[in-house]
């Protein structure tokens, strides 16, 4: 009978872009279940604030501040994980960026700042993928890459971050073939959420009452309400589910 229960004591979760907004929220949801979680960004102050969150809920963590686009960096990460834990049940694949650079008419887009996108979004990713597999196909884990609502359709002004996330959903389904049955691999995909980058949006108050007007629910999704269904993903209340990408966005594409 599938364990209809969210705990992940004992198991070791390792989040990229894991110290702010969504990130934040998922390694805290992961915290609470029991689990050792590694949060990880570029910024050694935020690593270790959210290391030390993780702590103060009885897990285990290190502070291992990682450039995703960096495959240095990204392979220290797992050497050191593995090192100090000796497994890895799950990866979330969250760090990303969508620069100002890279915003914009296809023909005012920074070339630069495009492929810097491909680089965190998607490149990046796929390292962490990478890096973790053996550990993950040991433990029979579970892999889970923080897409968008932008993965799934597509958004003005915003072609390099689109790019990108359509390109993670397509790894998501071509990583859970590959990895099938020993790891399940599937994406999340977001829409319109209350953290620090969508700052101005809600500032912008014509530009935000016209997102909640193609939005069903009528508000911005709270972190952790990203955050559960990436926690539901890495359960076994999951466990015959890969390759498939969960929207979140609160009905914003059946508008």
């Amino acid at each position: 009978m599938t364990d209809m229960t969210l705990d992940f004591s004992d198991q070791v979760v390792v989040v990229t872009g894991g110290t702010r907004g969504i990130g934040r929220a998922i390694t805290e949801a992961f915290a609470a279940t029991g689990a050792n979680v590694v949060p990880t960004s570029r910024t050694d102050a935020d690593v270790t604030e959210a290391v030390e969150a993780v702590q103060e809920q009885g897990g285990e963590s290190l502070a291992i501040p990682t450039d995703v686009s960096d495959k240095k960096a990204v392979k220290n990460l797992f050497v050191q994980v593995q090192d100090k834990f000796g497994r890895i049940d799950t990866v979330v694949n969250n760090a990303g960026i969508n620069p100002m650079g890279a915003l914009g008419r296809p023909e005012a887009i920074d070339v630069d700042e495009f492929d810097r996108t491909i680089n965190v979004n998607l490149r990046g990713a796929f390292a962490c993928a990478r890096g973790a597999g053996s550990a993950l196909q040991a433990s029979g884990g579970s892999l889970i890459n923080i897409a968008s609502v932008g993965g799934v359709v597509g958004i003005p002004r915003q072609h390099p971050y689109v790019a990108t996330k359509h390109g993670l959903v397509g790894l998501t389904k071509s990583l859970a073939l590959d990895w099938a049955p020993d790891v399940r691999v599937n994406a999340v995909a977001p829409g319109y959420v209350t953290t620090d980058l969508t700052d101005g949006i809600r500032e912008n108050e014509d530009l935000y009452q016209h997102l909640l007007d193609q939005t069903p629910m009528d508000r911005f999704a709270d972190p952790d309400e990203i955050a559960a269904p990436v926690v539901f993903l890495a359960s076994e209340m999951a466990s015959y589910i890969t390759g498939e990408c969960l929207v979140v966005d609160g009905g914003w594409i059946t508008e």
